[in-house]
């Protein structure tokens, strides 16, 4: 969880062999890890439900050499909820660089 003034960021960092699940030829996210994410930022915003907050959540997979590569944004019951996917074949510094991106853009 990262914060800043206002706003919270609840990162679940996920791996998968698959990043997506395959349902009659159609790639479409776990369900279950969306619900889990959106889980945790409905708990936290009810914990902080007397105080001026945002809260977001984000998958963060680890990015495999399938063709599908999650990177979407949803809006769910007022929250944002990310996918992402994350090369960690690449330098350390390049992986460094996305994850302050990520934060820097959200926070």
């Amino acid at each position: 969880m990262l914060s800043k003034n206002n706003n919270i960021l609840i990162i679940d960092a996920k791996y998968y062999s698959h990043m997506t699940q395959q349902q009659y030829g159609i790639h479409t996210l776990h369900s279950n890890n969306l619900y889990q994410i959106f889980t945790y930022v409905k708990n936290k915003e009810f914990e902080l439900r007397n105080y001026e907050h945002t809260v977001s959540g984000m998958l963060l997979y680890a990015q495999t050499d399938e063709d599908i590569i999650p990177n979407n944004t949803y809006h769910m019951s007022g929250n944002q909820i990310s996918v992402l996917a994350l090369d960690l074949n690449q330098d350390f510094s390049k992986i460094s660089r996305t994850l302050d991106d990520i934060a820097k853009n959200f926070l």
